[in-house]
């Protein structure tokens, strides 16, 4: 049978080993990767550079200014106004319960025992209608209205008498507001905190609801800010510098 010829090309090899024999055939060559090339973006041909502000330009503030009353203070904010009122508020309802709370408390109490009473029998009482309306429900009624008419008398004092002498309540000097007549020219006069206090006190006791349409008024009111009060005795509220 016939051989096939033997191959001719001989395994590689590396160099010859010193002292003879024959050297290990050399390994592949690793293959190596070239890394990926970045993308660049093309330029924007066509659009022109920003050219920058331009004269006069100024950066809008974080906060706009606030309005200005006539006499160029700033005008009082509702949250500032709304705590002042809370403010008095609490002045004149501390003043109602040192004055009638004891009072009020005897009425409640006598008509408590009244209710309660049993008879000889160990039977409870039926309360007599006449008297109770005769001896608690009509003191009730007129303590009310004595209450009212106190409440009246001490917001003239502490709204007119108090307030004439620098504009401000207690609770406008904490939270350092001011009542300004709207003129600059002008002075803040008993008449005009009078006109204040029968819009704001009297009419808003006795017309329902005015009372508030009377204090939000001032949030869509234009350019003064003012409630209808201030716009019957024409006045503003300020802020004023601590």
């Amino acid at each position: 049978m016939t051989q096939p010829p033997p191959s001719t090309t001989p395994p590689p090899a590396g160099p010859p080993p010193a002292g003879g024999g024959f050297a290990p055939p050399t390994g592949p060559t690793p293959l190596r990767y070239a890394a990926p090339a970045q993308h660049v973006p093309p330029p924007y041909a066509g659009l022109p550079a920003y050219p920058g502000p331009g004269p006069g330009w100024a950066p809008h503030p974080a906060f706009p200014p606030p309005p200005l009353a006539p006499n160029g203070q700033p005008l009082a904010s509702f949250t500032d106004r709304l705590l002042a009122w809370l403010i008095d508020t609490a002045v004149a309802s501390l003043l109602a319960m040192v004055l009638f709370l004891p009072f009020f408390a005897w009425i409640w109490y006598r008509m408590f025992t009244e209710m309660v009473k049993v008879n000889p029998d160990g039977t409870m009482g039926e309360p007599d209608p006449a008297r109770m309306m005769g001896e608690f429900i009509v003191p009730l009624l007129l303590a009310e209205a004595g209450l009212f008419l106190v409440l009246l008398v001490f917001y003239w004092l502490y709204h007119v008498e108090y307030a004439r002498r620098s504009g401000q309540t207690l609770g406008k000097k904490l939270m350092k507001i001011r009542i300004v007549p709207i003129d600059p020219a002008g002075t803040l006069t008993r008449g005009a905190l009078g006109r204040r206090y029968l819009i704001e006190f009297v009419a808003g006791s006795l017309v329902p609801f005015l009372n508030y349409l009377d204090g939000f008024w001032q949030l869509w009111d234009k350019p003064w800010q003012q409630c209808l009060h201030d716009k019957f005795a024409g006045t503003v509220v300020v802020k004023v510098a601590p």
